[in-house]
């Protein structure tokens, strides 16, 4: 897979292979005790807990526009008592473009760039789309949703399903998203004329400048029959909303020497009380994450 992602967008040593492009942000978030009946994670203890973020585009090229109509990602590192870790890694899209670790690969393979072009071949790309129904969703809705205007005017989806585990042993499957308290606002199709190729990271910088970004974290609690391993399925929206807690950004920066700069922001590490479920892209994001983050590491 990882060879794939480099194969599609080349290699730039050192740094990321997919999200390659994104920016360093740092706050706390405070969880609330409607979610504690749910989950025994110190998470939601109601004491601030200290957070790493990064903000970012999908993709291995460093110079994609900020207007490409493809996902956003917020990755979170919650710093919890004794030295235990949490991480989230979402996206700016309700649902995943596949619903097994091969669907991405086949992607990956198809956007490798044809040697006379150097982009692409559209047959390839025809075929993928024809083969591959698991895609359809995702790339449905970003093509019906422009990109946001700011980071800070995003909502982010986990995309996957997660089991919350309470002090009674009691297991509640739940999904999660980060509403901006910003409100949502993306870009008109003006705007995505004008906007430029780097204004993304500005706007963040900017935004926490004049004071606190927060996003409101809201878990949807699943019911049986609930698809908890299809991250391309979306639960109905009559599902009960719990307000789990408030994330708030104080600080934002260029991600180069900044504290998110070489965080693996592995979704299964996850503290007590939080577990994965068997969710085949889940459980595939790991290994993966370890081999980009393995040559990260050995400036390959």
């Amino acid at each position: 897979m990882v060879a794939a992602i480099e194969g599609a967008f080349g290699v730039n040593p050192g740094q990321r292979r997919n999200h390659i492009k994104g920016s360093c942000a740092a706050g706390e978030f405070v969880g609330s005790k409607d979610a504690a009946r749910y989950t025994r994670s110190a998470l939601f203890s109601g004491k601030p807990v200290p957070v790493v973020a990064r903000f970012s585009l999908s993709g291995g090229n460093p110079k994609a526009p900020d207007t490409a109509k493809s996902v956003r990602g917020m990755a979170l590192q919650f710093k919890l008592p004794g030295g235990a870790l949490h991480n989230m890694a979402m996206l700016n899209a309700p649902i995943f473009g596949a619903a097994k670790p091969q669907t991405f690969l086949d992607l990956m393979l198809a956007l490798q760039p044809d040697a006379a072009t150097g982009k692409p071949d559209p047959e390839k790309m025809k075929a993928f789309k024809a083969s591959h129904p698991d895609n359809l969703a995702q790339s449905e809705y970003l093509a019906a949703n422009n990109p946001p205007a700011s980071y800070a005017n995003s909502s982010y989806w986990g995309i996957h399903t997660f089991k919350f585990i309470n002090r009674k042993k009691q297991t509640t499957l739940v999904r999660w998203r980060f509403v901006p308290q910003d409100g949502e606002k993306r870009l008109s199709d003006d705007e995505l004329k004008t906007a430029g190729a780097n204004f993304l990271e500005q706007a963040l910088i900017s935004r926490a400048q004049q004071g606190p970004v927060r996003w409101d974290m809201m878990l949807t609690i699943g019911v049986a029959g609930d698809a908890e391993d299809n991250p391309t399925l979306a639960w109905p929206e009559d599902r009960k909303q719990v307000k789990a807690g408030t994330l708030t950004i104080k600080t934002a920066m260029p991600q180069k020497g900044a504290a998110c700069e070489p965080i693996n922001f592995d979704p299964l590490v996850m503290a007590d009380g939080v577990t994965p479920t068997n969710d085949p892209v889940l459980q595939f994001r790991s290994p993966a994450y370890a081999v980009s983050y393995a040559k990260r590491l050995g400036g390959m």
